[in-house]
């Protein structure tokens, strides 16, 4: 991982042992949380020292691609492929608090800070929507129907809504799904 100047020049490289997925950094601290997914786990980088602090294993959760951060109650949201499950880590100890089934072939994961939910969508045709009850306890609200094979999404917080990128199918053209976050 290599951290560029304004110029483009690397400044800085920090070692990974496997190629990295997803990254979510801490505005207050100087903690970046790296997916590793070919090693099964996810590494805690400290982006001043350039190195890796630890690492916390994904034990027999594999493919662990997508990765949200809610910094406030340093909670950690990884999701797995195989099988599909949320993972609820706690940031400061690195321990799994909680893991739920969600959504197959899980791409991408947000936390939604003001509602408290987490929107995780999937390959397997649908949206997985979680309610925070406390740090440690969450509950599926819903599981949004979709289109198979549609993975990638992006969750705006400003504007309260999840896109969602669904490819050609046939002779339906490509599109963009748009879900309005509610209360």
């Amino acid at each position: 991982m290599a951290e560029l100047d304004t110029d483009g020049k690397k400044i800085a490289e920090t070692k990974l042992d496997a190629h990295p997925e997803s990254f979510q950094l801490e505005k207050n601290s100087p903690r970046i949380y790296v997916n590793l997914p070919k090693s099964r786990k996810i590494a805690v980088v400290d982006r001043e020292a350039h190195s890796v602090a630890t690492t916390w294993g994904t034990g027999s959760y594999l493919a662990n691609y997508a990765m949200a951060l809610d910094e406030g109650n340093h909670r950690l949201f990884v999701v797995s492929r195989i099988p599909a499950r949320l993972l609820v880590i706690d940031t400061g100890s690195g321990q799994t608090v909680q893991n739920l089934s969600t959504v197959d072939d899980c791409d991408d994961v947000f936390f939604d800070q003001k509602r408290k939910r987490i929107y995780a969508s999937g390959g397997g045709g649908a949206i997985s929507v979680f309610a925070q009850q406390d740090p440690n306890h969450y509950k599926e609200l819903a599981r949004i129907s979709t289109v198979k094979g549609a993975r990638t999404s992006f969750f705006s917080p400003d504007l309260d809504r999840l896109y969602l990128a669904v490819r050609r199918q046939g002779p339906t053209p490509a599109m963009i799904q748009v879900f309005e976050a509610s209360q």
